[in-house]
């Protein structure tokens, strides 16, 4: 069975191991987005980095499928997080219809440019980000700017873009950014995750089909790839991703996330690191 890697080299065992860490790494990525609105895409995007580069594909494209892939997985997780958060009137639509457009819009402009961004480009924007949302999520509060969103049309809409824009070269959902931006305005934890899972879904989308047109021809990519994304990667941690994304949005509600919040963080920096050294 080919899963989108060249496993000519590599006996069954080797395969077996490989499948089965993409399925942990589902879980994982499920399990988090429901639980802490980061997506998935934090644990997603270097597991996928590490996995393709032990089947020595080229370096100038692994950092880019990494994070397609990803942003191709977060969008049936989002849909399964949003589902569950919306049930427990989590989702705020006003924010959604107030940044939507401008997450949008930066997402599809980050996908696109990623043509021309090299893949240590990428590695360092996710493991200098990563480093700043790690210890963002050491700290025993988050910082508070105000205690309200900015009246600002136009301040929110850029605020927004930035984090489409980023989320979008990181192969994350979101919620990684937008759930500490909103609770440093105070917005209601809860609601906050909650709406990140929506705004994942449009950070997913069109980035994909930026990274899709990018990476149509390019060489070196793995067998059965669309564009940047790796359909036989999606196909094994997606489904997982999305069945157990509603296990981590009713742990949101169940737990204290403040001890699993210190174990990310840490996993968090420690992964950050070991990309910039990359």
């Amino acid at each position: 069975m080919n899963f989108g890697f060249d496993t000519s080299i590599f006996d069954g065992l080797t395969v077996a191991m490989l499948v089965a860490g993409l399925a942990i790494t589902g879980v994982a990525s499920g399990v988090l987005a429901g639980l802490l609105g980061v997506g998935g895409g934090i644990v997603i995007v270097p597991v996928l980095f590490w996995v393709l580069a032990l089947f020595h594909f080229s370096p100038a494209v692994t950092s880019h499928l990494a994070v397609a892939t990803s942003l191709a997985v977060i969008i049936p997780t989002s849909i399964s997080s949003m589902r569950s958060h919306n049930k427990r009137g989590n989702v705020d639509r006003s924010l959604l219809n107030l940044w939507g457009p401008a997450i949008f819009v930066s997402a599809l402009i980050g996908g696109i440019m990623s043509k021309f961004i090299p893949g240590a480009g990428l590695r360092l924007v996710f493991g200098v980000v990563g480093l700043l949302v790690a210890v963002n999520m050491a700290m025993p509060r988050n910082l508070v700017i105000s205690d309200h969103l900015p009246r600002s049309g136009w301040i929110n809409r850029a605020i927004a873009a930035v984090i489409g824009f980023v989320s979008s070269l990181m192969g994350i959902g979101g919620g990684t950014l937008s759930v500490p931006t909103l609770s440093s305005f105070s917005f209601p934890v809860h609601r906050a995750v909650g709406t990140s899972s929506a705004l994942g879904l449009l950070i997913a989308l069109p980035a994909v089909a930026g990274f899709i047109w990018s990476g149509l021809e390019v060489a070196g990519r793995p067998p059965l790839s669309l564009g940047y994304v790796s359909l036989p990667a999606v196909a094994v941690i997606a489904p997982i991703s999305f069945l157990f994304a509603p296990l981590g949005a009713r742990l949101a509600h169940a737990l204290n996330p403040r001890y699993l919040k210190l174990a990310f963080a840490f996993f968090l920096a420690i992964t950050a690191g070991r990309m910039l050294l990359s």
